[in-house]
């Protein structure tokens, strides 16, 4: 009876093996038996080990996890989420309109008005509304600190840290995580999404391996220009970097790496959250 148990779990792992391992979500979807943090075929290796000769039993939590396949803002807007490491984070750019009070957030459209701004806004890249359905909306950092939260409930926009913390499991050494400016070699492109539908060509390194699919959603200045659709992805942390500044992270079309600096409080970034 073990030894058809074991041909069973292993035959099923070699089909999901054949079925999955192209899948850019592969290492984080169920299977990894050894609780080693990967998906191979030592997990097949081990399930065997269990069957035949009475060795240690498979993780029994493997297929456990507290990210919730999507999360629903105050407005019904639901994006997907995707966990990377022991993260788990909106695979979309927020779009609220409203924060978590159900106080709305100001739609400010006139560019004079955006930059003289000290308090939440958000905005649609060129004032379309057409595309907050793909890219998400601009928000500046003022809307990002707000105590009412632009987050669904449970989740909040995340800091420098946090952001850190992402980009040291994608690859980052601690120093290069603390630094300013490009760093790392194909981090960016880890969380990218591929292909040149959304971003310009040649979108350098784009694998999207991590799933979080980035989109190049522009930015608005504090002159109140759009710029950048197609791309720039800037996206805001709720880290204070400066009197003048919040923290934030850049990715481009022709880097394949993450820009960490600030930008400007007033300015109109996208806005990815992270689960409490």
């Amino acid at each position: 009876m073990r030894k058809k148990l074991c041909l069973i779990a292993v035959t099923t792992i070699a089909v999901f093996f054949a079925l999955n391992l192209t899948d850019s979500n592969a290492e984080y979807i169920c299977g990894d038996a050894n609780d080693d943090g990967s998906l191979n075929v030592s997990d097949a290796i081990y399930i065997a080990n269990y069957v035949f000769v009475g060795g240690p039993v498979p993780d029994p939590n493997c297929c456990e996890s507290d990210c919730p396949p999507t999360v629903t803002d105050i407005d019904g807007n639901t994006y997907f989420t995707v966990e990377v490491g022991d993260q788990c984070w909106m695979a979309q750019n927020l779009k609220v309109t409203h924060y978590s009070n159900g106080d709305p957030i100001p739609n400010v459209t006139d560019g004079g008005v955006w930059g003289g701004l000290t308090t939440g806004a958000y905005c649609d890249y060129n004032n379309e509304a057409g595309n907050a359905a793909i890219y998400g909306r601009l928000y500046n950092w003022y809307a990002v600190i707000d105590i009412r939260d632009i987050a669904p409930e449970g989740w909040h926009v995340p800091t420098d840290a946090e952001w850190k913390q992402l980009e040291i499991f994608l690859g980052l050494s601690l120093a290069e995580a603390d630094a300013e400016g490009w760093r790392g070699t194909d981090e960016g492109g880890k969380l990218k999404e591929i292909g040149i539908m959304h971003w310009g060509s040649p979108n350098t390194g784009a694998t999207n391996e991590s799933g979080f699919t980035v989109l190049p959603a522009g930015t608005r200045s504090v002159s109140g220009n759009f710029s950048n659709l197609g791309a720039d992805a800037r996206l805001w942390s709720s880290t204070e970097a400066s009197s003048t500044g919040g923290g934030y992270r850049w990715l481009e079309y022709s880097h394949s790496d993450i820009y960490r600096f600030r930008y400007v409080k007033g300015g109109g970034l996208s806005v990815r959250c992270v689960k409490d």
